[in-house]
């Protein structure tokens, strides 16, 4: 991959970062017609996917533990009563889940490709 296309990447990953966070701590972020855990699910499989792209040489674990506690972070945020959002240690998990999946099925592709 090109310098170019990482940078490119990278800015991706980060806006997808910024979009995630942004959404989750909205007071009132408009209506999306799916399941909460989906959305999360949807949200953090994107950005196992776009990380492991835009930073290919960081091992699967690192990548997956960083975004395990951005998830975290994002509960946490959500606790603060003047947001008026519900915090839930499963939105979390669901979080950890779907990234872990992405990334772990991206680390069998690759390694099958060489």
């Amino acid at each position: 991959m090109t310098s170019r296309g990482l940078v490119l990447l990278r800015l991706l990953f980060w806006a997808a970062a910024l979009l995630a966070f942004v959404m989750a701590v909205l007071p009132h972020p408009p209506h999306v017609p799916a399941n909460d855990k989906v959305q999360h699910m949807a949200a953090f499989a994107t950005l196992g996917l776009l990380g492991s792209f835009a930073y290919p040489r960081l091992s699967t674990l690192r990548l997956l533990i960083g975004l395990s506690l951005f998830g975290a972070l994002i509960e946490v945020v959500q606790a603060i009563p003047a947001l008026h959002r519900d915090s839930d240690p499963l939105d979390w998990l669901a979080d950890t889940i779907a990234c872990a999946i992405v990334l772990l099925a991206i680390r069998w592709w690759r390694a099958r490709s060489r």
